[in-house]
């Protein structure tokens, strides 16, 4: 064989190894959004799947064991509930009766084992009702330290 058929081939291979692992890492990244109803009906082909089910947080069904970190709630898309089971620190805007997205896999039974939790908010946003008053009682406070001589870096002015 000639020093040319021997490169094409050697590149040939190298190309086919390359190919299968990014179509094996694609394969094993790929998570599927599925809501509880859609969950629901794939039993079976679950097990081992990545997912990302979303639904709302059913009211009454959070129960927090802050020692553990462990968190268990019920999601629903109003047709069906899935069991949720989480550890670690939720996000801020995580809780009852507030759609929440999560990511992880289905146990056996059925339960689903989430290792993030993505919450969702409001698509509306409303300032704070106070906000202007808290700005304004801010200025009136830094206002009257400065009367006084105060600066962070001093504090108060001695009387006298």
């Amino acid at each position: 064989m000639n020093r040319y058929r021997k490169f094409l081939i050697g590149g040939g291979v190298i190309a086919l190894a390359l190919a299968g692992l990014v179509v094996t890492g694609l394969r094993e990244s790929v998570v599927y959004f599925v809501t509880p109803s859609e969950l629901r009906a794939a039993t079976g082909a679950t097990a081992g799947k990545a997912y990302r089910l979303g639904g709302m947080v059913v009211q009454g069904s959070l129960r927090k064991d802050l020692a553990t970190l462990d968190h268990r709630f019920v999601l629903s898309d109003g047709k069906a509930e899935v069991p949720v089971h989480f550890r670690g620190t939720p996000p801020d805007l995580f809780a009852e009766g507030r759609g929440a997205v999560v990511e992880g896999t289905v146990a056996p039974d059925g339960t689903f084992r989430a290792t993030t939790i993505m919450a969702k908010h409001s698509e509306e946003y409303k300032a704070p009702h106070d906000a202007q008053s808290g700005y304004q009682e801010l200025l009136r406070t830094l206002r009257r330290d400065d009367a006084r001589g105060a600066t962070p870096e001093r504090g108060p002015k001695p009387p006298g």
